[in-house]
């Protein structure tokens, strides 16, 4: 593989900052500061601020391979940093990144022909192959032809001949989802993303019925046609697998390019994007989808409410200046053929503001609104309120409204947070409960999870569709039950009370903290004692092993946790760092306990906002022989055990209180 040229074609060296050189050498941004002071010699600031330097990449090489810190920058590390620098900025270069890798997938010849050529000439002979892969994939109008890709000049050449080697590498969908995923995690506030799992049921929920198992663009393919009318990267698309074309707008011209290029890469399905918003500008509006997928902007007023006073969309009502989210729902069915499914996410106000019950009872009435389904808080953003999912269906003229609505509420499903949700679980429940309702209109209680409500019960005053509403949590069981929840927590106390670790006093001459040699974990990794691994992409996740070491980046404390048989195979979730050690160098106990020690996070610590976020290669393990390390972690996980038990105990408490609230106040418990 040749090597990454250090510079843009135009002279200019590709510039990083302190956090990329820290990524580089695998330190913390700290270890980057202390150089600065501490090394006369290391690179001045060629750019940036005072606050945020900027130094030459090849520059910060040579000085790391000077002090013995830098072995090889990786090609993604190398790609990365050329991205950054692109001068047009970095989604423009993400942008011609795409198109490139595009023509890496779809025409591998041509791109070896170009790539054999000078940087000036691959740059002039590019725009037209490029037409012609574009045009092919998206059709003659789309926001990939506009300026964005028609002005790949010699400036991207060593970003695109570096992104194609990666593409070797790692495969052309899989090297454009490495970049995207960098640039949407160095910039989370510029983007309101929809997370893999919400993704995923939001598909499945709109998926066909009768699906069979041939894949998109294939022959044995159902057509099957998919709409987001707000796509932003495009993941609501990509969790539709079985779809044969996909449509999306957005009104950001870079997400409109990016979602494209993206589902260009992901399948074969045919891709039509559009740059507008969808409200004021829809660009399909001849289409009858098969699905609608959508996550709207929440809580918008500037919605084009005066506008659209008599747009045709507004089937079930004009929708008030506050309900902008009701407008994207009318837009969601007025795109959809008959019997078509949308399945929209939605905050949970709207279920219940009083400015949007007209619409919800016209909704009900005319049986469009087919299910309400709440999550878990922390499902997708904003993250502290738990969103709902609207599963719609546009009525087919002279059918029957639905006499039911689908109420669906997994709180209890994702009751440990943000991050921590079991998105199989969840899915599955709501999955279940989705399919009976779909094929009989109506679905058997399960108490406070699922229940198929009469319409005619909610068109009150308030129509309120809060699932909870209806839902009450099951019954706390009677005296039996909480009988044998008593019992479980005698025996969880008396077994907390026998892992209690003793308090051993101190040995003469030991009270002062003992004096070891340490490491840190960057170096161990670099001598390849331990693997550190973080969350992969949907379609690669990161699966546990056990022995596995799981370390949470963000938060307090360092919470480390071995990972055992029984939860083994699990996908690492996003926040979360693996550590995977040599067992003939690292013994997992030793390792996670030593990272729980107060002092090690604290220097390991940095702080964002009101965030703290954990270097986890700054974490310091002392230098012993795995005979020593293997007592300390005997003892380490001891101490596992006693804390467990403590949780279980405080968990059985709080349910043996809570049930005897509920029982006193229902009626199955009396006070005797």
């Amino acid at each position: 593989m040749p090597p990454v040229p250090d510079h843009t074609a135009d002279g200019t060296a590709a510039e990083v900052t302190a956090a990329d050189i820290a990524r580089l050498a695998g330190v913390g941004r700290a270890a980057v500061s202390n150089w600065r002071r501490r090394h006369t010699d290391f690179p001045k600031p060629v750019g940036g601020t005072e606050t945020s330097p900027s130094f030459a990449l090849p520059e910060v090489e040579q000085w790391l391979r000077a002090q013995g810190k830098l072995a090889e920058v990786p090609l993604r590390e190398r790609v990365w940093q050329h991205l950054c620098g692109h001068p047009a900025g970095a989604v423009t270069a993400l942008v011609h990144t795409g198109c490139a890798l595009l023509v890496v997938r779809d025409r591998p010849t041509d791109w070896l022909e170009l790539s054999a050529r000078s940087d000036e000439d691959l740059a002039s002979r590019l725009p037209a192959v490029l037409d012609q892969v574009l045009t092919a994939r998206f059709g003659p109008v789309h926001p990939v032809t506009g300026p964005a890709a028609a002005g790949i000049g010699p400036a991207a050449v060593p970003l695109l001949r570096a992104a194609a080697d990666l593409a070797a590498e790692l495969g052309a969908r899989q090297a454009f989802e490495f970049l995207l995923g960098r640039h949407l995690d160095a910039n989370p506030r510029q983007y309101t993303l929809t997370p893999p799992g919400p993704a995923e049921l939001m598909a499945a929920l709109a998926a066909p019925a009768t699906a069979g198992t041939a894949g998109p663009g294939t022959a044995g393919a159902a057509p099957f046609t998919v709409l987001d009318p707000a796509c932003g990267t495009g993941t609501l698309l990509r969790a539709a697998p079985r779809a044969t074309a996909l449509h999306g707008q957005d009104s950001q011209p870079e997400l409109a390019a990016l979602t494209a290029l993206r589902l260009a890469l992901h399948g074969d399905a045919a891709v039509r994007t559009a740059a507008a918003d969808s409200l004021r500008a829809d660009a399909f509006p001849g289409l009858t989808a098969d699905a609608v997928l959508c996550h709207p902007p929440f809580n918008e007023r500037n919605w084009g409410h005066d506008e659209l006073a008599y747009d045709p969309r507004w089937e079930y009502g004009f929708p008030a200046r506050t309900e902008s989210e009701l407008a994207w729902v009318q837009h969601a069915l007025g795109r959809l053929r008959d019997g078509g499914t949308a399945v929209l996410l939605m905050p949970p106000a709207v279920a219940a503001r009083r400015s949007g019950r007209r619409i919800r009872a016209d909704l009900l009435r005319r049986g469009a609104l087919r299910a309400v389904i709440a999550l878990p808080a922390g499902a997708a953003p904003p993250y502290g309120i738990p969103l709902h999912l609207w599963v719609l269906r546009r009525p087919a003229p002279g059918a029957a409204p639905a006499p039911e609505l689908l109420l669906v509420d997994t709180a209890d499903l994702g009751a440990d947070g943000r991050d921590k949700t079991s998105w199989p679980a969840l899915q599955q429940t709501v999955l279940a409960a989705w399919t009976a309702f779909d094929r009989t209109g109506t679905a058997e209680e399960t108490p406070g999870v699922s229940r198929s409500v009469p319409v005619i019960e909610l068109l009150d005053d308030d129509v309120d569709l809060t699932p909870a509403r209806y839902l009450p949590p099951p019954a706390a069981g009677g005296p039996d039950e909480l009988a044998a929840v008593r019992e479980h927590l005698d025996a969880t106390l008396l077994l907390a009370a026998r892992l209690a670790p003793p308090a051993a006093p101190a040995a003469p001459g030991q009270a002062d903290p003992v004096r070891r040699t340490a490491t840190t974990l960057g170096e161990l990794a670099r001598a390849g004692a331990l693997v550190l691994k973080t969350a992969g992409s949907a379609e690669e996740p990161v699966h546990t092993r056990a022995g596995d070491v799981i370390v949470p980046v963000v938060g307090a404390t360092a919470v480390a946790r071995v990972v055992d048989t029984a939860t083994a195979g699990e996908p690492l979730g996003r926040n979360l760092q693996l550590l995977r050690p040599d067992p003939a160098a690292l013994d997992p106990w030793f390792l996670a306990g030593f990272l729980r020690g107060t002092a090690n996070t604290r220097q390991a610590s940095s702080y964002a906002s009101t965030a703290t976020r954990l270097d986890v290669r700054r974490l310091q393990l002392p230098r012993l022989p795995l005979a020593d390390q293997r007592r300390y972690g005997e003892r380490f996980r001891a101490l596992a055990e006693f804390e467990d038990a403590l949780r279980l105990a405080g968990r059985l408490g709080e349910q043996l209180v809570q049930g005897l609230y509920d029982g006193l106040t229902d009626g199955t418990v009396t006070p005797g």
